[in-house]
């Protein structure tokens, strides 16, 4: 008999990849020290290396620090780091230098918790096929912490104006998942608290459909910012009901025609160092192999 597919479980929407989360930190050495020394993360050698911009390669995914007022993501962003102990003795390494900031981390059952200098969380997991897919580095999800009773609309905003599947993740109706990329989310957990004012950080997406959304945005007024002929820019998410506001983040919203589109980064294994060198373990594998997956 031949084999049955489920062939709408490879089906992506709109949104074809999560490539960086954008927040201004106020010094570069201290950025350096966290999400390099610290996470283990790379440097992109080739794009941003003056001391004003850093952009920091997580598997294909990035974070791209440029140098101004802090801004801190009001959630957190979820990390896929294999090697938990090296990661918590790397984090133990730079603490002393990092003493006097916002700077901490704890470990969890499943994740370690860590803190930026300057307020930004991250949640750092082990690879976990029946949790992230494939993904051995890299950036699975970002969760924003949203107003209570938001949650269902959000759900509606990714599919009528982005084109991009969202749905209810959990059974209470607080969590809406967006899915924007291969095993990548968006997630927006409802919470009591107000969240504070927002301060201009962003995420990226690469979506197929460009001037679908580019229009429905258009015609409701949310289009924030026209950058070039391959992106553009949009901060609220509304109710398409009735166009209630429900939360602000800036999105950066590309093309799948964009010259950067699935640009090579460059990873490195962080344990690899000059007293413990050895050939061909200088690059981190972003992917599980066949074997670690099926």
């Amino acid at each position: 008999m031949q084999q049955q597919f489920d062939r709408a479980a490879e089906d992506l929407g709109n949104a074809i990849h999560l490539e960086h989360v954008n927040v201004q930190v106020p010094d570069q050495r201290l950025a350096t020290l966290f999400y390099v020394a610290g996470l283990g993360l790379t440097r992109d050698p080739y794009l941003m290396v003056s001391d004003s911009n850093m952009w920091v390669n997580v598997g294909r995914s990035q974070f791209h620090l440029p140098s101004g007022r802090p801004q801190v993501l009001r959630g957190h962003t979820a990390l896929v780091i294999a090697g938990r102990q090296a990661l918590l003795d790397r984090l133990a390494s730079v603490a002393p230098k990092l003493e006097g900031t916002a700077f901490a981390y704890r470990a969890h059952n499943d994740h370690v918790e860590a803190t930026c200098p300057w307020g930004n969380r991250l949640r750092c997991y082990e690879p976990d096929a029946s949790r992230f897919g494939r993904i051995a580095l890299g950036m699975p999800y970002v969760e924003f912490e949203v107003p209570h009773g938001t949650a269902e609309a959000i759900t509606r905003f990714y599919p009528d104006i982005m084109g991009i599947p969202a749905s209810l993740a959990n059974g209470d109706g607080t969590v809406a998942r967006v899915k924007v990329g291969k095993d990548q989310y968006l997630q927006f957990r409802e919470s009591e608290r107000a969240p504070p004012e927002f301060d201009g950080h962003h995420i990226q997406i690469y979506i197929t459909d460009f001037s679908g959304p580019y229009r429905r945005l258009r015609e409701r007024n949310l289009v924030s910012r026209e950058d070039n002929q391959y992106q553009y820019r949009f901060c609220d998410i509304v109710d398409p009901a009735d166009g209630r506001r429900l939360f602000t983040v800036e999105h950066e919203v590309r093309s799948a025609t964009h010259p950067m589109y699935l640009r090579p980064l460059i990873n490195r294994n962080p344990t690899q160092t000059n007293r413990t060198f050895a050939h061909g373990h200088d690059q981190a594998q972003w992917a599980m192999g066949p074997d670690q997956y099926d």
